[in-house]
């Protein structure tokens, strides 16, 4: 900082000034350090600032090795998230949502001097982890983990969302709405069937049987394939897009066509839903707000940590995207 004043002919304080933003510099003077900071190359010493401040403007995340559009994309938004707010980002992924697992990566986080951390927790174990991280840490789960007393969560409404997709089939005068659903242990699945079936009760509507299965399309093509056996099958509700593509592809083949025979929704509005023959209805998850909510309740709870307040979950509403893939009941 002394050559970068030297050559500016400031004082390092001005340099100071300059480097964190203050705003009683003049025009001229900031020009001055930062062309003499660009012709001497100079970058400041991020870890003697940390050293100081006991701050390193650095957040955590833990992710975890997957291609699911859902989970990435979250990732996507918090990363965005935070870089918007002036925040670098650290990733640590694990292989395995598993308790163990999560602690050490929460661990190597400690270990880089992160601020807090934002964790991917598709299921219960994910948040009951962070619940064990050091008390001087702050962490905020993101995803499907539903109500938690063990940290703050921040997740899409997947009942609200479910409940949307249902009540659309039936406003369109289906008798009933079929499920695909995904793996019977994710909280995400779990909530979205809760939403279709509350749904179906409230308009004293036949509950079908749940067809359980992964989250990809070969798992969406099996359930489908079922559903296609059932000619009382009018309307099928898929608890994302994959599945959602998989059945289409298998009532293609079975020789239903969507929408005249059954009408498909999906769930998660992936860009190449609108491309699906046909464009798909689905249920559009705001990742970018995601990562916004769960950055702006990470900090809250920085900020405040000393008022020891209990975990809270934030629910950020998703929005029904209807398309040409679900359409009258056939015959009305």
């Amino acid at each position: 900082m002394r050559d970068v004043a030297k050559l500016a002919g400031v004082s390092h304080q001005t340099v100071s000034r300059v480097l964190n933003d203050h705003p009683n510099v003049r025009a001229e003077t900031r020009a001055r350090v930062l062309e003499a900071m660009r012709s001497l190359n100079y970058r400041r010493n991020l870890a003697a600032r940390t050293l100081v401040t006991r701050q390193s403007d650095t957040l955590g995340i833990i992710g975890f090795e997957t291609t699911l559009f859902g989970p990435a994309s979250m990732l996507y938004g918090i990363e965005s998230a935070a870089r918007d707010a002036g925040y670098m980002v650290s990733i640590a992924s694990v292989r395995d949502l598993d308790r163990r697992q999560v602690l050490e990566a929460v661990d190597r986080l400690t270990q880089h001097s992160v601020d807090g951390v934002i964790a991917i927790a598709p299921k219960q174990s994910v948040t009951h982890a962070l619940a064990q991280a050091p008390p001087s840490l702050q962490c905020v789960a993101v995803g499907g983990a539903g109500e938690s007393d063990a940290a703050p969560t921040v997740s899409i409404d997947n009942a609200l969302g479910a409940r949307l997709a249902t009540q659309h089939l039936l406003d369109l005068g289906h008798a009933t709405v079929h499920h695909a659903a995904g793996p019977p242990d994710w909280p995400e699945s779990v909530e979205r069937i809760e939403g279709w079936r509350r749904t179906l009760y409230a308009a004293g509507a036949q509950v079908p049987p749940v067809e359980h299965g992964w989250w990809d399309a070969e798992s969406g093509y099996a359930q489908g394939q079922a559903l296609a056996r059932d000619p009382s099958v009018t309307a099928i509700f898929c608890s994302n897009d994959r599945i959602a593509l998989g059945v289409l592809r298998a009532l293609h083949e079975a020789g239903k066509r969507v929408p005249d025979d059954v009408s498909v929704v999906g769930f998660d509005d992936m860009p190449d839903s609108g491309y699906f023959v046909p464009p798909l209805t689905t249920v559009h998850q705001d990742f970018g707000e995601l990562g916004r909510r769960s950055l702006a309740l990470l900090l809250e709870h920085m900020t405040s940590a000393a008022d020891h307040q209990p975990p809270e979950q934030v629910l950020v509403a998703p929005e029904l995207i209807i398309r040409a893939s679900s359409g009258p009941s056939p015959g009305r």
